[in-house]
């Protein structure tokens, strides 16, 4: 289902880039399902998109880490290949919870963006 929603969000963004962080970020239809969501970062690594957390918006991806210490973002944004879905695991918590668990995100390069969607396992 992430996978296939990243899919989604590739083609909107390949047909309108505007519109398609404008709906990721409002959770429109097909981009914010249960737990998953779409999130965007620039080619300088800061949130164009992010369907679950609105506060990281124009905040920098490599900056984020995990409860132990681990610079996933880092990860996301340095293994996002346009063309291909690279997957990077690390523990977050889930939404409205503070308990982190593990969790997978696909993540690709499209145009000036890199785009993923996260899963918890």
């Amino acid at each position: 289902e992430a996978r296939a929603m990243l899919e989604r969000a590739v083609a909107a963004i390949q047909e309108n880039k505007e519109q398609a962080l404008s709906d990721f970020n409002a959770g429109a239809e097909g981009y914010r399902e249960k737990d998953l969501y779409v999130f965007c970062v620039d080619e300088a690594g800061n949130f164009t998109a992010h369907g679950g957390d609105q506060d990281l918006l124009g905040e920098s991806i490599v900056a984020l880490q995990d409860h132990t210490g681990e610079r996933f973002g880092g990860e996301i944004y340095g293994n996002a290949v346009e063309g291909e879905f690279v997957e990077v695991d690390y523990s977050w918590p889930r939404p409205d919870r503070s308990e982190p668990v593990e969790k997978a995100t696909f993540v690709t390069k499209v145009d000036d963006q890199i785009c993923a969607v996260g899963y918890y396992k």
